[in-house]
């Protein structure tokens, strides 16, 4: 339908309404129905009665909203948590969305709650956690549509009784104190809601609904343009703010005012005209009677569906007996007679009878009748909806009487009674006479019996016959679209055969069950045909093609031109800078060793004692004697240091002892470490000591911790080495602590009692005033001796590995694969470095590839192993290598590559990449839970199953790790099979040279290992942040608050949820408050749990925690769950609440504090680029103000001297050409005067301590420099480096790379201590800190990225305790993230037209055919999806062969399965389907060579209306963006951008129109063979409330199976949606494929590789694609972007940059592909390229 067509569409499914034909004339029958909803005029319209100030604030309102909704961002709306963030739905929202439902049809009750239901079970599906709210005065806006008012209350009642959804009707608006209370008490994240109603008052009414809660910092989701694949939904997001509370609160009276009248208003004109209709004065008149009739039939008939027939029915013929005695009042609008009334009445008692005994499997079947009703028969219905609304409010508020619900979805079926009238009006007149059968007779005549007993006095027919009137009730309307539809029939299934190896393997056990055409049949014959395609060799010319891997920039190979050369060294030479930044480590050589096989590593603890040799006793003795030697060398050092470290502890505890630790780290000697920690240990109990003295005993007993932990490392460390004296002192230290228990147990102490009595008076000032346990517990948590291993492992240097790494370095020693889960931090790269390393001392030909999720990553692994390896290589052969999408340097001639997974996909699926391939090691996949991912997460999917070597998975986050271990352990048992059966075959055996030096063979394992690891090295402890007056409150946030009695009932305490231990103090004394007389009080008790335990280890910590948490889930199994609750609610703290703006305004003060709390380095998190940019600027400028406001008494100073300086340099300027000797003195002598005012000058300028962050001792000036000069050419790198200097930085992935690196490097060297930063440093970027903060809310802050982020917190080697601060986050939020698991990993729907396409090229051209059959069986055999679902794999068995079938009709396959045509560029834009496919499209239409017509002959360019024409076809295409609907009729202005995307020229829409129709009949048929592999059951159950409409008995009786006999196919179709007319047919549309698919089949509309020329949302509105790539084509700005495409700059920049890329990726294909350089279509496309990339470079 054109976008200028008055008729404007009721509702689309997300789908495309543009294109005519048959395919949409369904819709047209849909809109016809629905456009009546609300149809109803009023006497005076709303807006008439405003007065203009409130008119003025409803426009503000609007208006506001429709400059939010252009903001809104298209996101995954439940982000992965097992157990989602708390939301709200709107329930009128919801009602409104499915009952204008494409698909529907008006009065078609089971349908619409199955449209209802199945919304709802896709969120609840999907982990939802979800509230439905519906405010009473949103009833009043359907007393103009009677069935709809009827329909809320039957869908509010079936929610309440039939399902487990919450659902809340006690709130009268949004304005009231009730539902503020709601919302404060509960704080959901978002609400979903319509932005637009069904007329305007349903309108405004949403307006105010949204305004408020954006104003209460809860996020809006529109329902428009809401979308669902197998796993995700998405949905517009907007963002609540502190400018959206500032506007409610500035209009707050107004806008009360405003809904105040709006109610007014619908309750007066909305009630009049209920009770016009009613014919009652008030409407509790009728509530009365029902109340009445209700009572007399309660005995009488228990079915609810009888009940409100007999009711209802009653009513209305009291209603039309007693308009008839009155008939000389004059009647408003024409009416029905009684005798009319009571022929409905029969066949309507009749309709609900049928729907009593009819199973859905037949109603099914139910004829479209395409006639309508006539007024006086729409407004009877509408009256009788007024009775069934009052009657089913009645019944709702039993509480007496016990009513079975089940059966109200389906108490009327419209279609059903317009079936039965048009048999009685157009049938049965002309002799066709049908039985009704005997139970529907039985139960008919009950029905009237009680219908004639309700009525009374009232004097009515008999049941037979049904009609005594000749009253036609049905009139005809013009055809319907639907009835032009039906002429068109469903395509004849039939499959084209493919005669094809990898076809039959595949999909051979289903084939037989699938009809196939003849080689003779019209279809097969018309097949296109094409030449074949090489993928090297144009197929005329023989010219070379390249592939995507040459495509790549290869912008640091090495070239002739000596300026290439310099620039690659000096890469190189900054690339092993980088990498030391990283590590720190220096590079090590590789020398290749001849591989021999060798026993596995033997842990020298487990091996047996052997007898020395003489030889070895020598080598002995020599050790000891050097080890003498150098002891008595570290004896003096210590000598000459003590001093120096006595003094530093003295000054700075916490200084002092570091100074100590790095003596220690560096010293080898055990008995001058024992001294040295002695003599510290001796001046912390010294210091300790005075600060009792003196009365200065700090909070956190810094001293004494010192004490304990000194005693601590001594006794673990030097046990042998301590002396009597020794352990006399440890023991007096410990009694004067008060820890007498502590010193009993140590040796050589022989104290009488009297000595110790006496010892006890006199120290006892200095007890620290707890027990001894509590003391390490509480104070000294984070010291904990960890229990690490001190057994160096020679196959590690620089660090010693836990047992775990070392079974990490077995498996690699081992060949075999394994998947890694170990929390951020933790160690587990280290496999992957002595993987490569393993690699490389092999051979010098093996290959390891390193699989990184991000180009950042990449960069920083590639930079990692410049510096870690060195190896003197074969000419050709490089270590590293490394291959993006945007450039490759030595990837195919490097031993170790690092990259991204679409670029391994690129080499792994080439036909002619195979024999690298067979190089391949080993596979290293880091970041490995991307495999549950939005983006590419099916590339992960595609490496795993087709790689044949070994692999090491790398994950912090993965919930499910046994599942993905036995998905691919079952897909190494493939290979294991494959391989041997490739053994067989001499030529598939891979041999080994033989004399080449270093090469060896190594034995193939096939086993897959699961290696898990749940520890930090270091805790985590959150806070909460908040303002208190002028200063912050930092309130310490226990784990346990987030946790409810609920969640631990049902899921338990999450598995990382873990305490550190001063938090299990914390909740031991809590649980201790609570419950007093609590009998496990004294056994865990810590002073009893750990008795006169002198080290408690982190380890016994733990089982410390556990204990608690085994205690408290017993409570609650012992009926205690109040006692819990308590606990919970007083270890939850309570922050202030403080507005946004305050404290976005305060945050530079928050730093500070972070800074005096010595918190930094810290990251601080935000979701948005401009907000990243912006805080950190705002700290900038609050240091720069402070270093202002201290200059002010020096500046009149400065003043003079800049005068001075002035004057000198004048003066010096007039004596440059005096030659007098005479001169010479004076002129040194001002120059030194000079010299020294400058100096003057740059001490006053220089930056004061207080007022920068930057650590200027972390960094020499040279490596400073060298970092700093390689930003100068950035587009912001001023902006960068002033921030720098100060020691701030920001970090997004808009920020060039250059930029990105200056900050990480710097921020590790400890020179930047404050960074802003979005999620770009989520994944894998080292860059650990002290403090993690959080200071934006957001839909993308879920419980994956939380723990990604916060374990950026602590350092390991340099903190012991990490810190969590959560900035402005709401308190839920804040629970919801600590609480909620990490997702578990599912598979991705696998399969798409361009990867079958792709990997149909390598199984046709591969070189070696045997190995590309096995890798793409592998492929297509073992999606994560189907792991363990054969009807999921039989689903996607189906897919393929119909994607194949389109692939050959289209002519990018033969039927032998080889690539013809222009199967090379599809396959190069493979990120793009189905865009690829069009464009190919509209080149063999000949629309390109109609379009780039030069203006003359003899011009070399193309004008520039020709590529503005042809870029407006491209963004048809490519980095498409839609807009929301709402944004269309808004008033907001354009400045420099058009904004909205014209239409496609008709030629172009015509043929995308001729490809959609082509697709849509291809996978219609396909949606139409894969339903019989469905659960049927499953199908006639409502999705939510399980009610089941499967009874198979079919009823006996004509007249049903005449009603119910239409013979369009149905059966591939929901039965629900058949209800309304549904047919097969409308698997042909894309539009209506999600709405009427059988549920359960497991696909949707997004697997289908349609083109939307169009898009709706599902109120019909057009939403038209963003015109960005041809606005900034027109103008070059990015400016204009940002202010009228909505685009932040950076973001705009790179979707930019990619729609240039598929430009460049087009023109380099149609160069090679097309025989004339100077064809019109190449040479455009060729210009397009140069002038985009030209403008690109501008900005």
């Amino acid at each position: 339908m054109a976008s200028g067509n008055s008729h404007k569409p009721a509702m689309a499914s997300g789908g495309e309404r543009g294109d005519e034909g048959s395919s949409n004339m369904f819709s047209l029958a849909k809109e016809t129905e629905q456009a009546p909803l609300a149809n109803v005029s009023s006497e005076q319209k709303f807006c008439d009665i405003l007065n203009p100030v409130l008119q003025r604030c409803m426009e503000e309102i609007t208006d506001l909203i429709m400059e939010e909704i252009p903001k809104a961002e298209y996101v995954s709306l439940l982000n992965d948590y097992v157990e989602s963030e708390f939301f709200l739905i709107d329930g009128d929202s919801l009602f409104i969305t499915c009952a204008r439902d494409l698909t529907l049809e008006r009065g078609q009750n089971l349908h619409f709650f199955y449209l209802v239901e199945r919304f709802l079970f896709d969120l609840t599906s999907k982990g939802a956690k979800y509230v439905i709210v519906f405010f009473k005065d949103a009833e009043y806006i359907y007393y103009r549509t009677l069935d709809l008012l009827s329909l809320r209350t039957a869908l509010i009642t079936h929610l309440r009784n039939n399902t487990q959804t919450p659902v809340h009707t006690e709130f009268s608006n949004c304005l009231g104190s009730d539902w503020q209370h709601f919302l404060e008490e509960n704080y959901p994240y978002f609400l979903i809601i319509a932005e637009e109603g069904l007329d305007q008052l349903q309108t405004n009414f949403l307006h105010i609904c949204i305004i408020h809660t954006l104003s209460n910092r809860i996020n809006i989701v529109l329902t428009s343009g809401q979308e669902s694949d197998a796993i995700r939904i998405y949905g517009y997001h907007i963002h609540s703010g502190y400018h959206q509370w500032c506007f409610f609160q500035q209009h707050k009276t107004g806008i009360k005012n405003l809904y105040l009248t709006l109610v007014t208003y619908m309750k007066r004109y909305c009630s009049e005209a209920v009770l016009s209709l009613s014919g009652d004065k008030i409407l509790e008149t009728l509530i009365t009677k029902v109340h009445a009739k209700i009572t007399a039939l309660q005995k009488a008939i228990e079915d609810l569906r009888y009940i409100v027939c007999i009711v209802t029915c009653s009513l209305i013929l009291e209603k039309y007996s007693q308009d008839n005695q009155t008939s000389s009042v004059k009647q408003r609008k024409p009416a029905l007679t009684l005798q009319e009334a009571e022929d409905l009445i029969r066949m309507y008692c009749l309709s609900v009878v049928f729907l009593q005994h009819l199973p859905l499997s037949q109603r099914a079947q139910i004829r479209l009748i395409k006639n309508e009703w006539n007024e006086e028969t729409f407004l009877f219905i509408q009256q009788h909806k007024l009775c069934e609304y009052v009657v089913l409010e009645h019944l709702a508020t039993q509480t007496s009487w016990n009513i079975d619900f089940s059966v109200l979805p389906d108490l009327s079926d419209n279609l059903l009674l317009k079936n039965i009238a048009f048999y009685y009006e157009a049938e049965k007149l002309s002799g066709f006479d049908l039985d009704i059968g005997t139970k529907i007779k039985r139960d008919y005549e009950l029905l009237w019996k009680h219908i004639t007993t309700l009525i009374g006095t009232c004097s009515i027919g008999d049941s037979f016959p049904l009609r005594t009137t000749p009253k036609h009730f049905l009139e005809k309307k013009g055809l319907t679209s639907k009835g032009k539809e039906s002429k068109k029939t469903f395509p004849n299934p039939g499959l084209i055969p493919v005669k094809n190896t990898l076809v039959d393997k595949f999909t051979g056990d289903i084939l037989t069950d699938l009809p196939f055409l003849k080689s003779d049949d019209p279809v097969v014959v018309s097949l296109k045909k094409q030449k074949d395609f090489d993928e090297r060799l144009h197929w005329h010319s023989r010219r070379p093609l390249s592939d995507d891997y040459e495509r790549t920039k290869g912008q640091l190979d090495a070239a002739k031109d000596p300026r290439a050369l310099r620039n690659k060294q000096k890469f190189q030479t900054y690339q092993r800078f980088y990498g030391q930044s990283l590590e720190g480590i220096n590079s090590k050589t590789i020398v290749t060793q001849p591989y021999s096989p060798k026993k596995a590593y033997v842990d020298p603890r487990k091996s047996k004692q052997t007898h020395k040799t003489k030889a070895e006793m020598i080598v002995e003795e020599n050790q000891k004697r050097r080890q003498a030697e150098e002891s008595k060398k570290e004896e003096r050092r210590w000598a000459t240091l003590s001093v120096t470290v006595e003094e530093k502890i003295k000054e700075n505890v916490t200084s002092g002892m570091k100074y100590l630790q790095e003596f220690l780290k560096n010293c080898r000697s055990a008995s001058v470490k024992c001294t040295a920690e002695m003599a510290a240990l001796n001046v912390c109990f010294g210091m300790w000591m005075e600060c009792c003295d003196k009365g200065k005993i700090s909070t956190n007993l810094d001293e004494a911790v010192e004490v304990m932990r000194i005693i601590h490392s001594m006794l673990i460390k030097y046990d042998d080495l301590l002396k009597e004296t020794d352990f006399q002192q440890i023991g007096k230290y410990l009694r004067a602590l008060g820890f007498d228990n502590l010193a009993a147990t140590l040796k050589y102490l022989k104290d009488s009692e009297d000595e110790r009595k006496k010892l006890k008076k006199k120290l006892s000032k200095y007890a620290v005033g707890i027990g001894s346990s509590r003391f390490q517990l509480q104070y000294m948590g984070h010291y904990l001796i960890r229990e690490e291993r001190n057994d160096p492992d020679p196959r590690v240097q620089h660090f010693i590995p836990d047992t775990w790494q070392r079974e990490l370095l077995d498996v690699v020693d081992n060949n075999e694969s394994a998947i890694i889960v170990a929390p951020t931090s933790s160690g587990k790269t280290y496999a992957s470095y002595y993987c490569m390393e393993k690699i490389l001392r092999d051979s010098d030909d093996g290959v390891v590839v390193y699989v990184a999720p991000t180009k950042a990553l990449v960069n920083q692994v590639w930079a990692t192993i410049s510096n870690r390896f060195n190896k003197v290589l074969p000419a050709g052969m490089t270590v590293s290598g490394v291959f993006t999408r945007d450039y490759r340097h030595d990837a195919l001639n490097s031993q170790i590559l690092v990259t991204v997974p679409q670029c391994l996909e690129i080499l792994l699926l080439s036909p002619h990449r195979q024999e690298w391939a067979k190089r391949i090691k080993y596979v290293i996949f880091d970041e490995v839970h991307c495999l549950g991912g939005e983006i590419g997460a099916e590339v992960w999917e595609h490496l795993l199953v087709m790689i044949r070597c070994s692999f090491l998975a790398l994950s912090a986050t993965v919930s499910n790790p046994e599942h993905l271990k036995d998905w691919l352990q079952s897909v190494k048992r493939y290979w294991q099979h494959t391989e041997a059966k490739l053994a067989q075959n001499s030529t598939a055996v891979t041999k080994v040279a033989k004399g080449k030096k270093g090469v060896g063979m190594q034995k193939t394992s096939y086993k897959v290992k699961l290696v898990t690891y749940g520890e930090r090295y270091n805790d985590l402890e959150k806070y909460v942040c908040s303002l208190k007056g002028d200063d912050f409150a930092i309130d310490h946030y226990h784990p346990c608050a987030a946790l409810t009695v609920d969640h631990i009932e049902k899921y338990g305490f999450p598995l990382d949820l873990s305490l550190s231990p001063r938090e299990s103090i914390l909740l031991y004394d809590t649980m201790v408050k609570v419950r007093a007389n609590w009998p496990g009080k004294h056994e865990l008790d810590p002073e009893e749990f750990f008795k006169d335990k002198i080290i408690i280890t982190k380890t016994e910590a733990r089982q410390y925690e556990k204990q608690l948490k085994k205690e408290l889930e017993m409570w609650i199994k012992r009926g205690l769950q109040n006692k819990v609750r308590e606990v919970l609610g007083l270890l939850k703290p309570q922050p202030a609440c403080s507005a946004e703006e305050e404290m976005r305004t305060n945050f530079p003060c928050f730093v500070e504090k972070l800074h005096q709390m010595n918190k930094l380095p810290a990251l601080f998190f935000l979701f948005r680029i401009n907000a990243v940019e912006n805080w950190a600027n705002e700290v900038y400028k609050a240091l720069e103000k402070k270093q202002k406001n201290k200059q002010i008494p020096g500046s009149e100073k400065e003043q003079l001297l800049t005068k001075k300086r002035k004057k000198i340099e004048k003066s010096l300027a007039g004596q440059k050409d005096d030659k007098k000797v005479s001169r010479t003195d004076d002129r040194i002598t001002k120059m030194a005067e000079l010299q020294s005012i400058m100096d003057r000058l740059e001490k006053i300028a220089e930056t004061p301590s207080d007022c920068t962050y930057a650590n200027d001792q972390a960094v020499d000036k040279e490596v400073f420099y060298k970092i700093f000069h390689r930003t100068r050419f950035m587009k912001k790198h001023k902006e960068l480096q002033k921030l720098t200097l100060r020691g701030i930085g920001y970090h997004h992935a808009s920020v060039e790379y250059k930029g990105r690196q200056m900050v990480e490097m710097l921020f590790r060297m400890g020179f930047i201590q404050v960074v802003t930063a979005t999620g770009t440093l989520a994944l894998g970027i080292n860059m650990p800190c002290k403090s993690v903060v959080f200071l934006q809310n957001s839909v993308y802050l879920d419980a994956l990225n939380y723990r990604q982020m916060s374990g950026r917190a602590g350092r390991r080697g340099q903190d012991l305790l990490g810190n969590v601060f959560f900035y402005g986050i709401p308190l839920p939020k804040i629970q919801t993230l600590m609480k909620s698991n990490v997702p578990e990993l599912r598979g991705q729907f696998p399969l798409s037209v361009s990867f079958i396409l792709r990997v149909m090229l390598l199984a046709s051209k591969a070189d070696d055919k045997e190995d590309a059959h096995a890798k793409a069986l592998s492929l297509l055999k073992h999606s994560l999806l189907s792991f363990k679902q054969p009807r999921t794999l039989e689903m996607l068995k189906l897919y393929f062969l119909f994607s194949l079938q389109f692939l050959v009709k289209e002519g990018y396959l033969d039927r032998d399965g080889n690539t013809t045509g222009f199967a090379g560029l599809v396959t190069h834009l493979h990120y793009h389907e189905p865009s690829n496919i069009v464009l190919v499209e509209f080149l063999v239409q000949g629309l390109f060579h109609k379009l780039c017509q030069r203006s003359t002959k003899a011009s070399r360019l193309f004008s520039e209306e020709v590529m503005e024409r042809l870029v407006l076809v491209l963004a048809h295409l490519f980095g498409r963006k839609h807009i929301p609907a709402a944004v269309v009729n808004s008033k907001r202005k354009f400045y420099q951008s058009k904004v909205f995307l014209e239409d496609l020229p008709d030629d172009f829409a015509a043929a995308l129109h001729d490809y959609n129709c082509r697709i849509q009949e291809n996978f219609g048929q396909f949606l139409q063979i894969v339903s019989t592999t469905v659960d049927m059951k499953q199908e006639y159950r409502l999705p939510l409330s399980e009610l089941n409409f499967s009874d198979t008995e079919q009823l006996e009786s004509q007249f049903a199976s005449h009603l119910m006999s239409c013979s369009e196919g149905r059966a591939a179709v929901s039965p629900f949606v058949c209800l309304s007319g549904n047919t097969e047919l409308d698997l042909l549309n894309a539009v209506t494929v999600n709405s009427v698919i059988l549920r359960t089949i497991g696909i949707t509309a997004a697997n289908i590789p349609v083109l939307s020329s169009k898009m709706y949302d599902n109120q019909g509105r057009i939403m038209p694609l963003n015109a960005y790539v041809l606005d900034f084509y027109k103008h070059g700005s990015l400016t204009a972007m940002k202010q009228d495409n909505s685009l932040h700059e950076g973001e705009a920049y790179y979707m930019l940059r990619d729609f240039a890329l598929s430009i460049k990726a087009i023109s380099v294909s149609l160069c090679e592909l097309c025989d004339n350089k100077d064809d019109n279509v190449v040479q455009a496309f060729e210009q397009l390229s140069q002038e985009y990339w030209e403008k690109l470079e501008k900005v």
